[in-house]
């Protein structure tokens, strides 16, 4: 076969693939209004000025005031006050007092949270302002699903223990930390669990989280409650508060600010 005939060959064998993939197409035909919804009209939400200030349906968790939205969480006697500390606008650890959590109880959310580690910062590894965001607090004692908070700026530690992990199960997918000193922000996507009526799981707790604007966990899949020793597992729960650790390492307490919430 010479040349030419290779050449119109392949053409006409190219016009016939052509032709079959054009047929696959269904035809758009009729009225294009028969794919449109008009309804259920989205509710209108105004954003904050700026990402981090709280969009005007968001319940505002602390507005740099009071903690008259936590309780302690160290207890099952929900009347115990939360016992940070309040300034400059900011919740700081007051260490040996326990975590705190919120009084509201939560299901699925959109959260916004800020914090620092200090400046002065000392120890290594997990003993670094080492606290975390409890995205339901399932019980008393630190019981729940942990979203680590630590120093991870030039201080190494287990992988699946460092900042943004779900701890003892998910590494994030980034270290996005800034420098000891500086205002960190976390944005949480949570879903929480299911149950069946027996108490077996239904549907897995999901997580999706950005770390200073950083995707660090992708719609992760949690195993169950935190665990520092073994396994994690579900206990059948429904709404549960949001807790903030007092982890009692030796470095100094660790602060909080521009904490709202938004549930879905």
């Amino acid at each position: 076969m010479n040349d030419s005939v290779k050449k119109l060959t392949l053409a006409f064998c190219a016009a016939i693939a052509g032709t079959a993939v054009f047929a696959q197409q269904p035809a758009q035909q009729g009225d294009p209004k028969l794919t449109e919804f008009y309804e259920p009209v989205p509710k209108i939400v105004t954003p904050g000025a700026t990402p981090s200030d709280a969009p005007s349906d968001a319940i505002i968790l602390f507005d740099g005031k009071n903690l008259d939205q936590w309780r302690s969480g160290k207890s099952a006697d929900t009347t115990q006050p939360a016992l940070w500390t309040v300034a400059d606008g900011a919740i700081t650890v007051k260490k040996g007092t326990g975590s705190i959590e919120t009084k509201q109880r939560f299901m699925d959310y959109q959260l916004h949270i800020e914090w620092k580690i200090p400046t002065n910062i000392t120890g290594s590894g997990q003993a670094r302002g080492n606290s975390g965001v409890f995205l339901a607090s399932t019980g008393p004692g630190d019981v729940g699903y942990e979203l680590q908070v630590l120093d991870c700026y030039n201080n190494t530690t287990y992988v699946n223990g460092q900042t943004a992990s779900i701890y003892k199960q998910a590494i994030p997918l980034a270290n996005a930390c800034k420098k000891p000193g500086e205002w960190q922000v976390y944005d949480v996507i949570w879903t929480a669990p299911r149950f069946n009526d027996d108490g077996s799981l239904k549907s897995p707790a999901r997580v999706t989280a950005f770390h200073n604007g950083v995707l660090v966990q992708n719609n992760t899949e949690v195993k169950g409650v935190t665990m520092y020793i073994g396994t994690p597992y579900y206990k059948k729960h429904g709404a549960s508060p949001i807790k903030l650790q007092d982890h009692g390492d030796p470095s100094e307490p660790i602060s909080f600010r521009n904490i709202w919430v938004r549930p879905l």
